[in-house]
């Protein structure tokens, strides 16, 4: 039995020499054509396997004159003797083209609606024509959509005008899919396999932050079901209603030729729809007849068709953890001396299965992961927070010994989690809390930035400021869109989060008097529970610790209170605000200095405004003279009172002279 493309080759070159014969019966000259009909006719009706033109009848629903107006348009493309034949045809050698006269005349059971917009040749784009002004529609030349004529000789390929905005999804990493991923996987697969046929397939939602995770997903539900799949970012959408229908129906058509897929890129779909955007997807999704992936970060409520709705969640630790394992002991050859930085990495970073592959692709020592995995996630963050880099160490902070425990809790617990979630089965027993949330309560310059360095420091991550009054938004419900992006953001990288100035939010609870003071505390609530939710560090900076009830603090991990420091701790500071390259630090009198009534803040800015005035002196050197100084300037900027006693220092040792 000869192939298909053989079999559709001999029903074309059967057709091309019916559509001859007519065109020269109808042209006067004496020619049997009986027996290439009855041929034709026959291979219409008893082949199994129909070749494109029939399969293309059938798809859209063409009548005999329809398809037979088909063919003449594409075989004007296929055949040097038909635009010849056409001209003579219609007794004008100005017209070598097919018209809508010649096929009236020449087919049989002629049609006058086939070229209105509703039927199938004009609303599926199967046949374009210009027809110009004060021209009839009858004596307009015709011709096939160059796609169409392609099909029809077998060639068959998404329409140009999709695929340039619509790439062919990659291949991504093949089988780069945690366990979990590949169950939900073969769920779809088969959702979508035994969902009715008779019903348009169901719009296919992938809610998640993890959008290589999504489109991981797509590929393998689309190569399932045999399907090829392309991939539409909303920034390629025609805002024109016009272009947009247009667009609309090449899917449409182009999805009924192929088994298509697609995944529409929707993770800000929020942004675009204040760009008229939402309506033209809507628009889109109604046009469907092949199967769509919405990759976003929330549901779409909105579409006028059935959804089958899926979270995508990235790996577990876990899986994390074994896979960092695997691969690093595969890469290396040092198979099970990995377990403690797996461990670590799978802690403080969440990455999916495909970019762990490809972060040990580029990385050439185990040494080099951690910065590595700094360095990947930082982008993303950076948009939205500003990152401080973390220099203050353990040895550098000063605090009472009770707050000091706590803070090396705060660390302990972000090193451990792995240890305690997973290895000894916590997260089987709990279903939020998993975040490490922190309150820092204290007044200005009394450590509270400081801290969240000293944490940055010793557990090696990136620190990353977020000054709360830029992220609240008067308007209703856009507070919560800035954390959320925040904190999907963050969620790849396990940086330490720092809510500077969160009086923003917290100020604002008040009683309920309006919507608007509703909000406010519903603004509240959604920072902590993100913050719960949230799998690495995130503190929240305040002067206004009265301002939270119990219940709040009842949902914070730790709440840590920066008192104003006592005068031995004044001395610490003092002494260890200086560097030790300095030149003449070690002489002043750290206990004189330890009596001005300063938090730590101040004490740093007087600690560098006397570094400068010493190096612009001759002898270049701080001496206890020159901090004196800088203390009455800073107290005074203050507008804090001046006791004049404590400038009279004398140099001990000269007194004693």
């Amino acid at each position: 039995m000869s192939s298909w493309p053989t079999q559709n080759d001999d029903f074309l070159a059967l057709a091309l020499n019916w559509l001859r014969l007519s065109l020269r019966q109808f042209c006067g000259e004496t020619v049997d054509i009986s027996e290439v009909k009855a041929k034709y006719l026959d291979f219409m009706d008893h082949n199994e396997e129909k070749p494109a033109l029939l399969q293309l009848t059938e798809k859209f629903e063409l009548t005999l004159f329809e398809q037979n107006l088909l063919l003449l348009c594409v075989a004007q493309e296929l055949d040097t003797q038909i635009p010849i034949l056409c001209a003579k045809a219609q007794d004008n050698l100005n017209k070598p083209y097919p018209t809508f006269a010649l096929a009236l005349a020449l087919f049989d059971a002629s049609e006058w609606n086939a070229l209105t917009p509703a039927r199938p040749l004009r609303h599926w784009q199967l046949i374009d024509f210009d027809q110009r002004p004060a021209q009839p529609l009858t004596s307009t030349a015709l011709a096939a959509d160059e796609r169409i004529v392609s099909y029809v000789k077998g060639l068959n390929y998404l329409d140009q005008r999709l695929s340039a905005i619509m790439p062919p999804l990659p291949a991504l990493s093949q089988g780069r899919l945690s366990a979990t991923q590949q169950q939900l996987t073969a769920d779809i697969a088969q959702q979508v396999r035994d969902y009715p046929h008779w019903y348009p397939l169901p719009l296919v939602q992938l809610i998640g932050s993890d959008s290589l995770s999504q489109q991981q997903i797509a590929l393998e539900v689309a190569t399932n079901l045999r399907m090829s799949i392309h991939r539409l970012s909303m920034d390629r959408l025609p805002a024109n209603n016009s272009e947009m229908d247009l667009l609309a129906r090449l899917w449409q058509r182009e999805s009924t030729l192929v088994p298509l897929a697609l995944i529409l890129d929707a993770q800000s779909w929020q942004a675009h729809e204040k760009k008229n955007l939402a309506e033209a997807i809507r628009h889109l999704l109604s046009h469907n007849n092949g199967l769509i992936f919405l990759a976003s970060d929330d549901i779409w409520a909105k579409t006028s068709s059935h959804s089958l709705i899926y979270d995508v969640k990235k790996p577990s630790a876990t899986e994390q953890k074994a896979f960092w394992q695997a691969e690093m002991g595969e890469i290396w050859e040092q198979n099970g001396e990995f377990h403690h930085l797996s461990n670590s990495l799978a802690s403080q970073f969440s990455f999916n299965l495909s970019t762990i592959d490809q972060i040990l692709d580029l990385v050439a020592e185990p040494d080099s992961i951690w910065h590595f995995c700094r360095q990947q996630t930082r982008p993303q963050l950076s948009r939205l927070a500003q990152r401080l880099e973390a220099k203050a160490t353990w040895e550098d902070i000063v605090l009472p010994q009770s707050q000091d425990d706590i803070l090396h809790q705060i660390e302990a617990q972000v090193r451990q989690r792995q240890t305690v979630y997973d290895d000894w089965g916590f997260e089987a027993k709990m279903n939020r809390g998993f975040g490490i949330s922190v309150l820092f309560a204290g007044e200005s310059g009394t450590g509270k930035t400081m801290a969240a360095e000293v944490l940055a420091n010793a557990l090696t991550l990136d620190l990353y400021r977020i000054d709360l009054s830029a992220v609240v938004n008067k308007y209703i419900g856009e507070t919560e869109k800035n954390l959320r992006k925040l904190f999907d953001a963050a969620e790849d990288s396990g940086a330490i989060l720092f809510f500077d100035e969160a009086d923003a939010l917290f100020g604002k609870r008040s009683e309920v008097k309006d919507s608007h003071d509703r909000y406010a505390n519903i603004e509240i609530n959604y920072l902590l529970q993100r913050m719960e939710a949230y799998r690495g560090l995130a503190i929240l900076a305040t002067n206004m610790k009265s301002t939270l009830d119990t219940a709040f603090m009842r949902r914070l991990r730790f709440i840590v209170d920066f008192p104003f420091p006592s005068q031995d701790e004044r001395k610490q500071i003092w002494q260890r605000a200086f560097p030790d390259q300095v030149p003449g630090h070690k002489a002043l009198d750290y206990d004189w200095l330890a009596r001005f009534n300063l938090s730590g803040g101040s004490i740093h800015n007087i600690v560098l405004n006397a570094a400068f005035a010493g190096a612009n002196t001759p002898q270049q050197i701080v001496t206890m003279d020159l901090v004196l100084k800088m203390v009455k300037i800073e107290l005074e900027k203050m507008e804090m009172p001046i006791n004049q006693s404590l400038f009279r220092w004398t140099d001990p040792t000269v007194v004693a002279l």
